[in-house]
Order: structure tokens, then sequence, then C-alpha cells
């Protein structure tokens, strides 16, 4: 927590006392609403207490503080190392083409520093303008909620063109790619970032309906595994976003109920079959079936 002993709630709401008390003398009634706004209600029991005489000696009995400037709170060595080793992550430039950096000091750690275990290799082109362009036309039209119109080339080449209205991003650090939550859009509410060739604001035209939400499609796949080298744990937290239930059946041997939404069954399968034969895939007859299509697929490309 490089940040919080600064830059915390309780740091932040003495400063405003202060720059406020620099100006002209505070009635406790002021600190207070001070303290309600920027803190918690409880606060009010101990920041002007502890900003007294008896404590800190910050603030006068009259109001007023010993200070003669406003209060200033720099970055220290650490932080400003930190933020330059953050700058340093590709991601950052979806956000900005300047981010904020420190000439005076070295970057905490460097990006080859970092080593993600059991990470895809094939994530999403950071550093390409035009996926740079659509993402923040995409997180612009998140923050204005306005629709745009996307064009995908899905797993088959084909490009298909659609209109959405953008809800929100989520991030994956297994795939290292982001994906697009919208409504209205007849390729579904999820669509994956790096399958975009293309995107731009759609101009609302009189009288023009905006599509609903895509009904959720609730799936589920049971599967069987042994516990052996923390198998267990490294299921749970693979699937730690979606719902399941694990009931132990013999001796080190569980299975596993996992539900999701039929958009997320790709994903699902190439996570269950990412663990080879330490999984058993038994429930639904439909879902064996996709694995014996995807591993048939895979040896036909050589794979």
């Amino acid at each position: 927590m490089l940040f919080h002993e600064i830059y915390s709630t309780y740091f932040q709401t003495v400063a405003k006392i202060l720059t406020e008390a620099v100006d002209h003398p505070l009635t406790s009634g002021e600190i207070d609403s001070i303290v309600r706004e920027y803190a918690f209600d409880e606060s009010t029991l101990n920041i002007p207490e502890s900003l007294g005489i008896a404590h800190w000696k910050l603030l006068k009995e009259d109001g007023t503080t010993i200070l003669k400037k406003k209060p200033t709170m720099p970055l220290t060595i650490l932080q400003k190392r930190w933020i330059n080793a953050v700058a340093l992550d590709p991601r950052i430039r979806l956000f900005t083409d300047h981010p904020v950096t420190f000439p005076d000091v070295e970057p905490l750690f460097l990006p080859e520093d970092i080593s993600v275990f059991d990470q895809y290799l094939d994530g999403d082109p950071y550093e390409d303008a035009g996926y740079i362009q659509n993402f923040r036309l995409i997180l612009d039209g998140i923050r204005h909620q306005y629709p745009i119109q996307i064009t995908v080339t899905n797993r088959h080449g084909k490009r298909i063109t659609t209109k959405t209205i953008p809800e929100y991003l989520e991030y994956s650090e297994k795939d290292d790619k982001f994906r697009l939550i919208g409504t209205g859009s007849r390729l579904g509410n999820t669509i994956n970032l790096g399958r975009i060739t293309s995107c731009e604001k759609c101009e609302s035209q009189k009288g023009e309906k905006v599509g609903k939400r895509n009904l959720p499609r609730p799936r589920k796949v049971i599967f069987e595994l042994v516990d052996d080298r923390n198998a267990l744990e490294r299921v749970l937290m693979h699937f730690a976003h979606f719902e399941k239930q694990v009931e132990k059946i013999e001796d080190q041997k569980y299975q596993v109920t996992l539900h999701y939404d039929k958009e997320d069954e790709t994903e699902i399968l190439i996570r269950v079959l990412s663990f080879g034969p330490m999984l058993r895939v038994v429930k639904p007859a439909a879902f064996i079936h996709l694995i014996k299509d995807r591993l048939s697929e895979q040896k036909s490309c050589g794979l």
C-alpha cells in the first residue's frame, strides 16, 4: 500500500480542515461538516480532538491553525518510482499518450522483472494504434453512454458489423485480453476487443430503437478431478469468477459443477482443455462433444 499512509481518507480530511483554517477560523460545526463530507461519521470523535492542543497542536482553540501556508502532500521517492514502473506497462497507453513520469528517479521495477504464471501468450495488441483508438472510443462511449458501431472478425475470418451501447470493460489477467460488455448487439453481450477491426460513434437517428440486452442462457458443466499436485486449488483459482459447487466423492477425488453463460462457452471449453487429463468431464453430453470436436480440429491442424 505505497500510497496509503499519505493519501488515505484521514490525511485528505485533515489537509482539507487545515486548508480551510488557513483562510479563516473554523467553528466546531464547520470541522464536523468537513469530516462527515470527506471521512466517516465516527471520525468526528477523533479527528477534531487530535488536531487540537492536546495532541498534534495544529489547530488552536479559536479555530485558527499554526500553519502559515496551505498544506501540500508531495510524493515520496518510493511513490515516484512506483508511478514510473506503472508507466512502463504497455496497457497504460490505452488511456493516455503522456503518462505521468518522474525523470529524477528510476522505476521501482521493469516489465522484464515480472513473470506471470499460467497466462496465455496471445494477449491483446496493446501497442497497436488501431487497438488503442478502438479502446479509447469504447471507453468514451461507456462514460457518455452513446451507441457505437463496430466491425468484428469472427473465428472463421468473416467480417460482421453491428451496433451496441457499451456498458463496461472486463480484463482477464489469465487471457491478457479486454472484453466489451454491451447491450443490443446481435453478436451477444460480450465482444472481445482484439477481434474488433473498426469502431466508430453511431449517431442516433430519430425514432431509432436500441436493442435490448440479450437474455442470459445459463449452462453448466460437471467434471471430476483427483486432487494431485494441488489440482483442486488450481481449478478453484482458475474458475474463481464463476459460480460453482464442489463435492468430495472419494478420498482426494472431487466433483465440480461449474455454472456459466452460453456466451462464455468457448472460453470455458479452452480452460477445461488446458488442464488436460487432470479433469474428466462427465456431463453434459453436448459439452463432451464440444471437447471431441475441438481436439479433432486441433489434430487436423497439427497442433
